[in-house]
């Protein structure tokens, strides 16, 4: 195989889910229909959020997590469905690499602020007297900024990481998108420096939050079992069970993906774990922390209302 630099390659072939038309249809429908029911549920929450009501650190959270989750799917899935529509698997290089970074934004942006949701819910539940002294706007306000700025600094550093290495003249990636796996395989120059910054540093990024996640779920498993009501036990944890499910399936899918031997990875398990951790819980994010809510809904149907009646 003859080896080229990355400046002789100017184009990569994403090969997609499936070679067959039958598939290929079924899953277009299927991708666009979960991607329009994630940005139009995550839209809802961000328009719900203006309500004055709802100006607490709560919902202040899941509308940022609400706009990660849209632009976090953005990323993927309408290029995927372009590439279908215009029956072509190329993408640019320059393309190739931005949509890596901002997959890499997402993703890391989106696990901080689970994390940062499940020590809001700790705080409500463990302290909820000194909730308001605790959760402050300034408090609230430094930790979204710090997880972008975090995550910014370790999607750039991957972008230029990935940048600097040289490619061979194959350039077809059997993925939907490109990610840092499937281009470091195609790579000719030694990746051991990134395969090591993967590990590295992307763990401290990923398994950090999660392990935040899990002390104050824990914590929040304590509170839940001193409760004498079992009515309230129940609807409890049903709450932060399915939090919690949402957030294992996004992490376990990653951690799988990523810091699993490369000997037992294959082009099928690969591409599921990523459209799970790309589309599903994307979709899923809005149903589970948002449109469950008493408040969230009627902040909607006061929405839906005045639109209505403004219509008329």
């Amino acid at each position: 195989m003859s080896r080229t630099n990355q400046s002789s390659v100017s184009e990569f072939l994403l090969l997609g889910l499936s070679r067959q038309p039958q598939q290929q249809h079924l899953l277009f429908v299927l991708f666009l229909s979960m991607y329009l029911v994630t940005v139009l549920g995550n839209l809802l929450i961000l328009a719900v959020s203006t309500d004055s009501h709802l100006h607490t650190p709560m919902y202040f959270f899941l509308s940022s997590l609400s706009f990660v989750d849209v632009c976090f799917s953005s990323t993927t899935v309408p290029k995927m469905l372009a590439n279908h529509i215009l029956g072509t698997q190329t993408i640019s290089f320059s393309s190739c690499l931005m949509q890596m970074c901002f997959l890499c934004m997402f993703s890391d942006m989106n696990n901080f602020l689970l994390a940062v949701m499940a020590y809001d819910r700790f705080i409500t539940v463990c302290h909820p007297f000194h909730y308001a002294a605790k959760m402050t706007h300034q408090l609230c306000a430094l930790l979204v900024t710090g997880s972008r700025v975090v995550t910014n600094l370790n999607a750039l550093l991957h972008t230029l990481l990935m940048a600097r290495l040289s490619f061979c003249a194959d350039n077809t990636i059997p993925h939907i998108f490109c990610d840092v796996t499937p281009l470091l395989k195609l790579s000719c120059s030694d990746t051991h420096f990134n395969e090591v910054m993967i590990l590295t540093e992307t763990a401290v990024v990923m398994i950090t939050p999660f392990l935040c996640i899990l002390a104050s779920y824990m914590h929040i498993a304590c509170a839940i079992l001193r409760v004498l009501s079992m009515k309230g036990r129940w609807k409890a944890f049903s709450t932060c069970g399915s939090h919690l499910a949402v957030v294992l399936l996004f992490c376990g899918t990653i951690i799988s993906l990523y810091f699993s031997p490369s000997s037992s990875h294959s082009t099928q398990r690969d591409i599921a774990a990523a459209v799970m951790f790309t589309v599903v819980t994307a979709m899923m994010n809005p149903f589970i922390y948002s449109l469950r809510n008493k408040d969230i809904k009627g902040a909607l149907v006061k929405v839906i209302a005045v639109k209505f009646f403004s219509v008329q």
